[in-house]
């Protein structure tokens, strides 16, 4: 199983409209969010150096500081998080120069609360993708392949075992198709390299034994991995 926080996403506002930063913060509550709001930029930056955040929205003025350095300062902290720009400012010149500087989304005030909530949610699913997509180790059951170092419990596995091992785990409970797996690893997809396919999924069930997972195969399809129940 990935990683990756499933709980609710926890985003932090840095406004200095106090009025308008309550009202946000209470509509991301009633969505089912986490928020929290700030209108320092400095009391910002040291909440998102002592909390996990999964989302920032900043304003770039009314902040204590300047709000390009604040996003230089949030990239240089963080540089994987999600940062949106909810600002007064829409000129054009100040919509390059943040997203120069960083930002993954620009929005102009007054906004839509149910866009927000798009805008948020896009940045988000972008942002789970791009780590589980770097995800090279998983706990199965308690026991753990690592496909950077190509083993299952400290026993090697081959790279093409490895490669269709990643492929399964990044994708727990749904189907990969086969003929993307072939034509991934094997860069070929015909009879033969199907056959071998089946070869190497057998080695993988063998592996996964003592984790009581197993991998269904699809008809026409391709093959899952599942948790046996």
């Amino acid at each position: 199983m990935a990683f990756f926080r499933i709980m609710a996403s926890k985003i932090l506002i840095i406004d200095g409209d106090i009025s308008l930063s309550t009202v946000l913060s209470d509509y991301l509550a009633s969505r089912g969010y986490s928020a929290r709001r700030v209108s320092d930029g400095k009391v910002g930056l040291d909440l998102l150096t002592a909390e996990h955040w999964d989302v920032v929205l900043t304003e770039l003025q009314g902040l204590g500081i300047n709000g390009y350095e604040l996003i230089k300062d949030i990239r240089h902290r963080e540089p994987d998080i999600p940062l949106l720009v909810l600002t007064t400012r829409s000129e054009r010149e100040d919509q390059m120069r943040a997203f120069q500087l960083g930002c993954d989304d620009y929005q102009t005030k007054p906004f839509s609360m149910d866009i927000l909530i798009c805008r948020i949610e896009a940045v988000l699913r972008r942002a789970r993708a791009k780590q589980e997509s770097k995800q090279r180790i998983f706990d199965l059951n308690g026991h753990i392949f690592d496909a950077t170092h190509q083993t299952f419990d400290g026993r090697h596995m081959s790279s093409r075992e490895s490669e269709v091992m990643l492929m399964l785990c990044r994708n727990e409970g749904e189907v990969v198709d086969k003929h993307h797996i072939l034509s991934a690893i094997w860069k070929e997809d015909n009879a033969f390299t199907a056959r071998s396919l089946g070869v190497y999924i057998n080695h993988l069930r063998a592996f996964l034994t003592p984790a009581d997972y197993q991998i269904i195969a699809v008809r026409y399809k391709g093959y899952k991995l599942v948790k046996n129940i």
